[in-house]
């Protein structure tokens, strides 16, 4: 849950109505909000001072202008902003999950799916950042978010706003974390220009921190940080194989040593597809403690007790990465625990933006209670701790597609088109799959041979239905979901859109299942998962 409102916190700024504190970092504070479309988003606003510089404001409007190109694969989507509001505010989609710096310190070095989750997350989203020409800046654990869907980067671009600032400036700060800093924006006697290889050492670094549960340069201090950084090789004791070469060439010394970030993909790529990833943790020098629940991360610095950043509509500018997004679908493949869902985090459940549910608790319990019965008896329900809703997106459950505003359930039948139904037969059934921050809807109908995703098929017409596809992440079956609320039981319920054809709707007139563009029009059709057992 978010924290309360302070005395002098703004109640609305634009259309967004504040509705909580999520966290404050030294760049200023971050909200959680509502859009006027009901869309939970995070809102960070400039402290005050920099809003008031003139040069700030300007190199604040070009770089937020640079981070709207980057299309929202791994990366948690900037939304708006208004550089010009007093004070200047910056809007990005909200995403429930704790940063890796949690997830470290409250249980440890990764394990190898973990790890290589992370490993591939963060090289998919600087493929995305720097492809847009954005570069990071200040990547590190702690801007690093799992989600539901798969790992998130947070708080890119921003940075240079703040570090080419007169008052920066004046004082030779810079914006960052030194234990992730590249030697080249340490040392400005060098002239080297800042460039992507930055965030590539910043990968190195926080790959290792994830298998060790250290940083590779750690010292007692910042300074004896930087000075390893400068002049000592890293400590990648605990990392083997190819991950461990990777890693190696990511924190050379020299920038143009290191493989930029589709390199890493490929390098990933093809680590995974020989079976040779493999990595050996080692304690941390703080042994983490017993964990009653990851406490829901902020994209603000993580030691400032704030909450995450995040989860709704991907952007329609994720097509020009087209390519990404099939290297990033074969890795998902490929690698092992490329998406996380409750694996990783022992099942704790995430915030809930309404307050419903406490950070770090679980309702212990699936939601069994749909409007149709079950098509037999149920298996066992998540264990306690396992949040029924992450199983469910992560693929552990079976589960009913259930259209809330006419209180029916999606079915497959042998004819391979989608219909609505009473949720009883076998054809009801699926399965999410999830695919970096998208799902395939799988179909569990044991009558049909091959089980099909659902995919969109156009009519002669020209018109877009949900039919019975074959089940390989394309355009055509890949789907993502954003929250819209709850349905009468209580559950959460979710549009689902397809990036290139549209939002899942319900045609009453023509009793049809469809998918269409929609504009500005509000969403209409909503759906909630029931949950019918493991898979």
């Amino acid at each position: 849950m978010s924290n309360p409102l302070r005395p002098g916190d703004p109640s609305r700024l634009g259309g967004y109505q504040i509705v909580g504190r999520l966290g404050e970092g030294g760049m200023g504070s971050v909200f959680l909000a509502r859009s006027a479309q009901g869309r939970w988003v995070a809102i960070k606003v400039v402290r005050p001072e920099l809003s008031h510089d003139r040069e700030f404001r300007a190199r604040f409007r070009s770089e937020v202008n640079r981070a709207r190109q980057v299309p929202p694969f791994c990366t948690a989507e900037v939304l708006d902003a208004d550089p010009d509001h007093e004070p200047s505010y910056l809007v990005v989609e909200y995403v429930e999950g704790p940063s890796l710096a949690q997830v470290i310190r409250e249980r440890g070095p990764l394990g190898a799916g973990g790890l290589h989750s992370i490993a591939v997350g963060v090289a998919t989203a600087l493929t995305a950042i720097h492809g847009a020409g954005v570069i990071h800046r200040d990547l590190k654990p702690a801007n690093v978010l799992v989600a539901p869907g798969g790992v998130k980067v947070i708080d890119f671009g921003i940075a240079r706003a703040f570090e080419a600032t007169s008052e920066h400036t004046r004082t030779n700060q810079m914006v960052g974390t030194v234990a992730y800093m590249a030697p080249e924006r340490l040392d400005a006697v060098s002239g080297q220009p800042v460039g992507p290889a930055v965030d590539i050492f910043a990968w190195g670094a926080v790959v290792a921190h994830a298998a060790t549960g250290r940083n590779p340069f750690g010292g007692d201090s910042a300074t004896a940080t930087a000075m390893r950084i400068l002049t000592q090789p890293p400590d990648l004791s605990g990392l083997t194989g190819p991950l461990r070469e990777l890693v190696a060439r990511a924190l050379e010394k020299d920038p143009a040593a290191r493989p930029n970030a589709r390199e890493l993909l490929d390098g990933l790529l093809t680590a995974a597809n020989a079976g040779a990833l493999t990595a050996t943790p080692t304690p941390s020098a703080a042994t983490p403690g017993p964990s009653s629940g990851v406490t829901p991360a902020a994209g603000v610095p993580d030691d400032q007790g704030g909450r995450s950043t995040t989860s709704g509509l991907v952007s329609t500018r994720r097509r020009w990465l087209a390519g990404l997004g099939a290297t990033a679908a074969v890795i998902a493949v490929l690698v092992p625990g490329f998406v996380f869902g409750p694996k990783l985090l022992g099942g704790t459940a995430g915030p809930d933006p309404t307050g419903s549910t406490a950070a770090g608790t679980s309702t212990g319990q699936p939601a069994t209670d749909g409007s149709a019965p079950a098509t037999g008896p149920a298996s066992s329900s998540p264990s306690a701790g396992v949040d029924p809703t992450r199983a469910m997106l992560a693929g552990q459950r079976k589960i009913l597609l259930h259209l809330v505003e006419i209180d029916r359930d999606l079915s497959l039948p042998f004819d391979g088109e989608v219909h609505v139904g009473d949720g009883t037969g076998p054809d009801a059934l699926f399965v999410l799959e999830p695919v970096g921050v998208d799902y395939m809807i799988k179909s569990l109908n044991p009558d049909v041979a091959h089980q099909p995703c659902l995919g969109v098929k156009l009519d002669s017409e020209g018109y877009a239905f949900l039919v019975g596809a074959e089940c390989y992440p394309t355009g055509a079956t890949m789907f993502g979901l954003a929250r819209q609320g709850k349905d009468d039981k209580g559950r959460t319920s979710y549009s689902i859109h397809n990036e290139k054809y549209g939002v899942v709707e319900w045609s009453p007139s023509r009793k049809k299942i469809y998918v269409e563009h929609l504009g500005d029009a509000p969403v209409g059709t909503t759906f909630s998962m029931v949950d019918r057992g493991a898979v």
